[in-house]
């Protein structure tokens, strides 16, 4: 498989993000690509900030004044990416990703923190390829499936014990 580049830059400071959590958001991307037999050089740039910053993002591109979890900004469209030019990868998008918001949905949902920023860095990654799931239906239960599998691989599947780190 090719390279990825993953810049990630932490813009918050609410919440403590533990050693280990950008080699795995480096290996959640890896992993989505490598499931999909993405072909060539990749980058993607991951924000980790807060709920208020990704509230402001929120309103600001999608006009929903809400906290989310993650969002996801693809630069390409229908498998067709610009590159960039000074290293010929393809430049796939942007995931904005709340760690507060992450630590509280580990919470609500039984697992740690650990497998809820890996699953929504998959799941954004998978949006970054052209997956959606907004209008449910098959696309929906498709998206989930591989978003499962490579958490699987990943070493995070759903029904796994956790001990937080």
């Amino acid at each position: 498989m090719a390279k990825i580049k993953v810049n990630i830059v932490n813009r918050q400071k609410t919440f403590a993000i533990p050693s280990g959590m950008r080699l795995l958001i480096r290996r959640s991307c890896h992993a989505v690509l490598q499931m999909e037999g993405f072909e060539g050089d990749a980058e993607v740039d991951v924000s980790i900030v807060d709920n208020d910053q990704i509230r402001v993002i929120n309103n600001e591109q999608r006009r929903i004044d809400a906290v989310t979890d993650v969002l996801s900004f693809p630069l390409g469209e229908n498998g067709v990416y610009d590159k960039n030019p000074a290293t010929g990868a393809f430049m796939l998008g942007d995931i904005v990703l709340s760690a507060e918001r992450a630590a509280s949905q580990a919470e609500q949902f039984g697992h740690d923190f650990r497998r809820e920023v890996g699953y929504l860095t998959v799941h954004s990654m998978l949006h970054l390829l052209g997956y959606d799931h907004v209008n449910g239906g098959m696309q929906a239960v498709h998206m989930r499936e591989k978003e499962e599998q490579v958490m699987t691989e990943l070493g995070l599947p759903r029904n796994a014990a956790y001990l937080a780190e």
